[in-house]
């Protein structure tokens, strides 16, 4: 079962392998702009990753720190 439109962009901090935060919103613009934010406030946290997911299709739309 899909999410609701308005659910369709995941974001989740996990900080020192616990996740922390989630959010969910229907605009991938907002989604993305809300990814910038939460690296900027917390980044600093101890082993922060902050991972954006596209709940519709199951991608990885982006992940910060890049594990590449």
């Amino acid at each position: 079962m899909s999410p609701g439109p308005d659910q369709r962009y995941h974001l989740t901090l996990t900080a020192a392998g616990r996740p922390t935060m989630h959010g969910w919103w229907g605009s991938e613009a907002v989604a993305r702009n809300k990814f910038v934010a939460w690296v900027g406030a917390y980044g600093a946290l101890p082993d922060a990753q902050v991972t954006l997911v596209d709940e519709e299709t199951g991608a990885v739309l982006t992940v910060w720190p890049d594990e590449r």
